[in-house]
């Protein structure tokens, strides 16, 4: 089964186990619910973790896990990746995607044909998501996830086509 990122345990909060997290869902009130079960992606091996407490507390989550609460068992995983196995995607609208849908798709500019590159990582904006593109021979590009911008989105063929922003 695959997983997929949906946090990241930036630091520990007080002495009692709680971590906090940085979502990276859109999902974040069902992923962090009491009692679900996450995966830490920890070295050398993951962790399957139980959530005992949830709380949030200005831009994080706080997260406490159930058998480790104290802080001393949960500073080990200070920057690792919260995990979910999930084979259960919820339906989305035509026009919205799941990240692990787009990363690693083909970018096509639309003018050319050319290929520029593959998206690397998404990074999530107030305003819409930003695609990091890996280009070839250049420096990333960010491309705004906006109707201007990308024209089409063809998972079946793991490409998108992009209209690129003229150079200011």
């Amino acid at each position: 089964m695959p997983l997929y990122k949906v946090g990241k345990i930036v630091n520990t909060h007080g002495i009692r186990g709680e971590v906090r997290v940085v979502p990276t869902t859109d999902f974040p009130m069902e992923r962090f619910k009491k009692n679900n079960k996450l995966i830490i992606a920890a070295k050398p091996s993951n962790i399957e973790v139980q959530i005992a407490t949830v709380r949030e507390h200005k831009q994080f989550i706080l997260i406490s896990f159930v058998n480790m609460q104290n802080i001393n068992d949960v500073e080990q995983f200070k920057g690792c990746e919260l995990m979910v196995a999930d084979d259960l995607q919820q339906e989305l609208p035509n026009d919205e995607f799941y990240y692990h849908d787009i990363i690693g798709l083909q970018i096509v500019d639309n003018a050319t044909q050319e290929i520029i590159g593959k998206v690397s990582e998404i990074l999530p904006m107030p305003a819409n998501d930003v695609w990091v593109i890996k280009a070839k021979g250049h420096d990333d590009i960010l491309l705004p996830f906006i109707e201007d911008v990308v024209v089409e989105v063809d998972l079946e063929q793991g490409i998108a086509k992009v209209n690129l922003l003229e150079e200011i």
